[in-house]
């Protein structure tokens, strides 16, 4: 019988293209302290990170299962067409310890109702949020 569940024991992986891989390196290892699982050839690294994979890679052109797509970082940091949110239990907190670890916030904290929130962005300006929602 064949299984109708296509995910059956995988996982989900983010892929980032970075034009730097040594410093996106840099700044998923000291900054949010990011595992290395695996490094790829100079042009990719695995990371894991809250129970969760990012595969930082360098930019790279069509190949033979994707013919049309070209890899590239975000050409304007302040177009994005995705980002991560990371829930938190005290944002204030999280925002000090990860600035002190030279993470670069677009504001401090913004308080709004329930919910603390700020963002910050890693060297490619890949978007990042930290959140701390605080039940009424």
């Amino acid at each position: 019988m064949i299984n109708d569940e296509p995910f059956v024991d995988s996982a989900l992986t983010t892929i980032l293209v970075v034009s730097d891989l040594s410093a996106s390196k840099t700044f998923y290892q000291d900054v949010l302290r990011a595992k290395i699982f695996r490094e790829y050839g100079g042009n990719s690294i695995v990371l894991e990170f809250l129970g969760s994979w990012i595969l930082i890679v360098s930019p790279g052109g069509p190949t033979l299962d994707k013919p049309n797509t070209v890899l590239n970082p975000p050409a304007n940091k302040d177009d994005v067409s995705h980002s991560f949110t990371i829930r938190v239990k005290d944002c204030e907190a999280s925002y000090l310890i990860l600035k002190e670890r030279g993470a670069e916030f677009l504001t401090p904290p913004v308080v709004n109702g329930a919910e603390t929130r700020c963002f910050f962005r890693d060297p490619d300006g890949h978007l990042f949020e930290i959140s701390e929602y605080r039940q009424t």
